[in-house]
């Protein structure tokens, strides 16, 4: 009979009635032996477990091996330890300090002076020294501002009719302010909220009560408004010397559909499509692109007839990935070995290219694509290296572009982190319920990361531009913004 013997400190465990531990003695041993195989197996694992006990060691293999934790605590596996930081956070030594700066201007002053001595409870006696401390906080009584407009109609006698004023602070037919629609709309579609937290914060914290029918609704309005910008947007990708895209899956009313990511520092396009193959990039990139496009391996690019880059990071991937899971027998360990090498080479020659000669660059440029070349003509006969042989081939003038082109990066990493974002929403939100929200979903999200790129508060931006939409019946161009000094 085995049993764990349960006390305050401790956990003693037994075998019939010998107690294990490190008074263990040789003949309590032996009649362990005596017992049988299973008594031996759970006598060697109850010595662990208290040897581990003693030494701090509870790790997530120890807890596997307990004979007493339960199976329900037991991990299937044991997750690979996290590296540490390399460098500890925050500045660097003897670097200024980073802190909040002084407000501008101050709302209310309110004075604190003690009564008494906060440690003995003692007369002070008053003196005129003093510190100030600035507190910036919202106020209490933050509540929703009813603004009624009294719109007067008087008589044109050249139109002959009725005519009145435009009201620019709110759509037509709308009671809903232009501000509050463009802050739940850069709630929803800019930083990824849902729509019960934006309507938690307007029903509950602004007492402004809202139903997700009418502002969905209002955020459709919005976006036919803006599909102007949207299309602006389209044009000035087209138009840019490097450009960078990106896809990932995004379903609509529960289809598969694709979240497609076209970008550059100072625009983004998204647009989801059902499909992921080639007409949709030719739909969104048309022939007028003349820069150098990055992205992955992913085949729907190759349509395009312009100069590209492709990811360098995404073929080391592909290496790992082999070296991981699949067989490394044979001639894989010498072509991992080759194209790391020479993946490494040309990313450290473009870092060196101010140090050298032109020639000298140069000449090193085409030592490394002959290098490419010779890889690719040898006869490997490893499964997974012939695959990537046959990319390698495909590709062959789209992986060092970068290495002539300061401009050109040798990853796609630009265009990962802009659609990051995106894939923290899709958790959150279940992508879309309709092609309609699908489309409002692209335009806004091009329109608030395009102002946030080029520095543009895209509250105010979208307001006042909405003001002028509303008064001239005409949307101003985008790019007519510009960022607000300092």
């Amino acid at each position: 009979m085995f049993r764990v013997m349960k006390v305050k400190n401790a956990e003693p465990l037994e075998i019939h009635g010998i107690r294990l531990g490190p008074e263990l003695t040789e003949e309590q041993a032996k009649a362990i032996f005596a017992f049988g195989e299973q008594a031996v197996v759970f006598a060697l694992l109850a010595q662990a477990k208290i040897l581990a006990d003693r030494n701090g060691d509870r790790s997530a293999q120890s807890r596997r091996d307990d004979p007493s934790c339960p199976s329900g605590q037991k991990a299937p596996y044991k997750k690979p330890e996290k590296k540490g930081r390399k460098e500890k956070p925050g500045c660097r030594p003897g670097h200024e300090g980073h802190c909040r700066a002084k407000p501008d201007h101050i709302d209310r002053e309110v004075q604190h002076r003690a009564s008494h001595c906060p440690d003995c409870g003692g007369k002070l006696t008053k003196c005129n020294v003093s510190r100030k401390r600035y507190i910036e906080d919202i106020p209490h009584d933050v509540h929703v501002e009813v603004t009624e407009h009294t719109i007067h109609r008087d008589w044109c006698p050249r139109c002959r009719k009725m005519v009145e004023p435009k009201v620019p602070q709110a759509l037509p037919n709308a009671t809903i302010g232009n501000r509050l629609l463009v802050m739940s709309a850069w709630l929803h579609y800019a930083l990824g909220n849902t729509i019960s937290q934006i309507l938690s914060v307007f029903n509950f914290h602004l007492q402004f009560i809202l139903t997700p029918g009418g502002l969905v609704q209002m955020w459709h309005r919005l976006a036919e408004i803006l599909q102007s910008w949207y299309e602006e947007i389209g044009q000035e990708i087209i138009l840019s010397g490097v450009l960078y895209a990106d896809e990932t899956g995004w379903r609509i009313n529960g289809l598969l559909g694709w979240l497609w990511c076209f970008t550059t520092p100072s625009a983004t396009l998204f647009a989801i499509e059902r499909s992921r193959a080639s007409p949709v990039v030719l739909k969104f990139i048309t022939e007028q692109f003349a820069g150098v496009l990055v992205s992955d391996f992913w085949a729907a690019y190759n349509i395009l007839v312009c100069a590209k880059q492709k990811c360098l990071v995404h073929l080391l991937r592909d290496l790992e990935r082999v070296e991981r899971y699949k067989d490394t027998s044979g001639d894989w360990a010498r072509f991992a070995k080759k194209l790391r090498r020479l993946i490494r080479d040309a990313i450290r020659l473009r870092k060196r290219r101010d140090e050298m000669a032109p020639a000298t660059y140069e000449r090193r440029y085409h030592r490394i694509a002959q290098r490419l070349h010779v890889m690719i003509e040898m006869e490997w006969t490893h499964r997974e290296a012939r695959r990537l042989v046959k990319r390698l081939r495909r590709h062959q003038q789209e992986l060092f572009p970068f290495v002539l082109d300061p401009q050109v990066p040798f990853e796609n990493n630009f265009a990962e982190r802009i659609i990051r974002l995106a894939v923290i929403m899709r958790k959150n939100r279940f992508n879309n319920r309709s092609d309609k929200g699908a489309s409002t979903q692209a335009i806004l999200k091009s329109v608030f990361t395009t102002l946030k790129q080029r520095g543009l508060h895209p509250i105010k931006t979208v307001e006042q531009a909405l003001r002028i939409y509303i008064t001239t019946g005409k949307l101003p161009a985008l790019k007519d913004f510009t960022p607000a000094q300092p």
